[in-house]
């Protein structure tokens, strides 16, 4: 490597770091003020980049960015009145859900607006030649883009600090509801902040236009990058939104130019890391700074609502009597194979969904720890069984016992560094570690098969019939369910819930919480790896997909249709999701619309989940 490919890769990523910091900026802006983790801030960088090359089609590229940007500005505002506001009352939790479901719609929306394939756009005018640095062609463009991104901080500094919009932000930002009181149009400054955020994020959208080309997956990538951005540089902090990027930016740009290196005999392509250089980066600074590089713990936030859970009560005799009719006829289910040859598949899948989101419930309910990166669990049980059975030739069983225990130590190594956080953090560093892991899985070929994964995974004898494979499962998931409840009603489940309620309190009856939340975190990622090992010899294979943001999403969004206060609430909700899924996805091309339209639903009418609102109702 030399001194002068450094440099020029260093230059080159202060490009990309003012897109990274436009739609961080915007992120930062609006989880400061309204408190919402606004899944679907992806999506409005992606629409940007469509509108922008839409009107740039007949306005011209400079029109088209600006254009563009204020489209999404006024889409910005359309969402904030049309949904946001209906769920600002609600857990923040169920905030998130709605995001994610607006995600979901507006991405469907955009195939069916501007069809499935990659829209190229035109070159900027003025600015499509190149500068020569260090012997080496660096775009005009990206010199541009390298200065936008200083140009756009010190705009948002001045308006932040020099106006009386700015003033009642970084109010909102401390106290929102101080501000209310004081007389100032909260519901208005909601809209406001949201249309700016939105419009950032457009912008930084726009303005890829001549880099990159507008696709459907670049919501979900960009919001990746955007979050880690935000934690890093600290929620709230604009200058640390833009250093988080040069952070990111730079180290990636560092992994390109050193290239394959050589340690101690050991030959490393640095350039791979750049798959997961950015969660790295947020690994390594939550440890070291827990909020960021400048941030501050989180500002007064009075709840609207009570907090307080209801204690969990043992089942009702009705209620125990209808669970055993319910296993009753899953047990019998398989013969219906004669007549409807997938409904036990469809079950296995259920079934299989039912333990990953019990065990992501538990540390999520009653453990109050908010994971965005459960994933990496099962995806350690599903590899661990895999390669047990498909390399090493183990029995079913075997197989399954080396997946759980490799999950379960992944889990006791990533809560070591987890419980010590709390709130978005802690979850940030969860989809980290998740993240690190997947890039574990995809790139090491040798073991994992790579993007490929692992094929030939079936069970042996008595297992290899469909029958029986089924109620393996069914058996395998019931155990575990009930083995959660146990340990939920037992006096470690009440330290948990005691250290989720009140960690200084337990912690003064002699209460070890960090380890009581250290040990729920093994061992929900041990049943966790249970699900995924069933999974894997349900399929016959496992691949990277098992680990990603979108599994981990998956998780969270059973978990909260069912309702994050009730033991029950995950298998509802599991249950609903599955079936959801599977029934949408064979009725139209547009079933990403159509499911979030339908969670969309139920977060309106059960904003606290399916189980919080049959409660409400009486049912038992």
């Amino acid at each position: 490597m030399s001194i002068e490919a450094l440099v020029f890769q260093a230059v080159g990523g202060l490009a990309s770091a003012s897109g990274l910091f436009l739609v961080a900026a915007g992120l930062s802006i609006i989880f400061g003020v309204t408190r919402i983790v606004n899944l679907a801030h992806g999506s409005f960088y992606m629409i940007g980049l469509y509108f922008a090359g839409w009107v740039a089609g007949g306005l011209g590229y400079w029109p088209g960015v600006i254009v563009a940007a204020l489209l999404v500005a006024a889409l910005g505002v359309v969402v904030e009145l049309a949904l946001l506001r209906r769920v600002y009352r609600a857990p923040e939790l169920y905030q998130l859900l709605a995001t994610f479901a607006l995600l979901l719609v507006l991405n469907d929306a955009v195939l069916f607006l501007f069809g499935p394939e990659d829209i190229l756009g035109p070159r900027a005018p003025g600015l499509t030649g190149s500068v020569e640095l260090l012997g080496r062609h660096l775009p005009s463009y990206d010199i541009f883009l390298a200065v936008i991104g200083p140009v756009v901080l010190i705009a948002l500094h001045l308006l932040l600090m020099r106006t009386r919009f700015g003033r009642l932000v970084r109010a909102a930002t401390q106290d929102r509801e101080m501000v209310a009181a004081l007389g100032v149009n909260e519901a208005l400054l909601f809209t406001a902040v949201f249309a700016l955020g939105a419009g950032l994020a457009g912008l930084g959208g726009a303005l890829q236009l001549a880099r990159e080309p507008a696709s459907l997956g670049l919501d979900l990538a960009v919001l990746g990058d955007a979050f880690v951005v935000v934690v890093v540089g600290g929620m709230g902090s604009i200058p640390g939104a833009y250093v988080a990027a040069l952070l990111v930016a730079e180290v990636k740009a560092l992994c390109i130019a050193l290239g394959t290196i050589e340690i101690a005999g050991f030959s490393f392509n640095m350039s791979k890391l750049t798959l997961v250089a950015e969660f790295l980066v947020m690994a390594i600074v939550l440890i070291v700074r827990p909020h960021g590089l400048f941030g501050r713990p989180q500002g007064i936030v009075r709840l609207r609502v009570s907090a307080i859970e209801p204690p969990l009560k043992p089942m009702s005799t009705l209620a125990r009597n209808s669970l055993a009719i319910l296993v009753g006829v899953l047990i019998v289910l398989p013969l219906t194979g004669l007549v409807w040859s997938y409904l036990p598949i469809l079950a296995t899948d259920a079934l299989i969904a039912v333990l990953f989101a019990a065990s992501l419930h538990f540390v999520m309910g009653p453990g109050g720890m908010h994971s965005f990166g459960h994933a990496a669990y099962f995806g350690l049980g599903a590899y661990g069984a895999a390669y047990a059975a498909g390399t090493l030739g183990f029995a079913t069983l075997p197989a399954i016992a080396l997946g759980v225990a490799i999950a379960g130590a992944g889990a006791l190594l990533f809560g070591w560094f987890c419980v010590r956080l709390s709130g978005v953090y802690l979850a940030m560093l969860t989809l980290a570690f998740a993240q690190i892991v997947w890039a574990l899985v995809y790139q090491w070929e040798a073991v994992t098969g790579g993007s490929n994964g692992l094929f030939g995974i079936w069970p042996g004898r008595p297992l290899d019939s469909r029958a029986g494979f089924y109620l393996f499962t069914l058996g395998l998931v019931v155990a575990g369910l009930i083995v959660l409840r146990r340990v939920l009603f037992s006096p470690f489940g009440l330290a948990l819930r005691a250290a989720r309620d009140s960690s200084l309190r337990a912690e003064t009856v002699g209460i070890a919480t960090s380890r009581v939340q250290w040990s729920a975190f093994g061992f929900a990622g041990a049943v966790c790896g249970i699900a995924g090992a069933l999974f894997a010899f349900a399929k016959g294979s496992i691949s990277p997909e098992a680990i990603s943001v979108g599994r981990s999403i998956d998780g969270l969004v059973m978990v909260l249709l069912g309702g994050v206060h009730s033991p029950t609430g995950p298998i509802v909700g599991a249950t609903a999701f599955t079936l959801l899924q599977d029934t949408v996805m064979r009725e139209t091309d547009y079933w990403r619309a159509l499911l979030g339209g339908l969670i969309l639903l139920m977060v309106l009418l059960f904003p606290g989940g399916l189980m919080g609102g049959l409660t409400r109702r009486g049912v038992p």
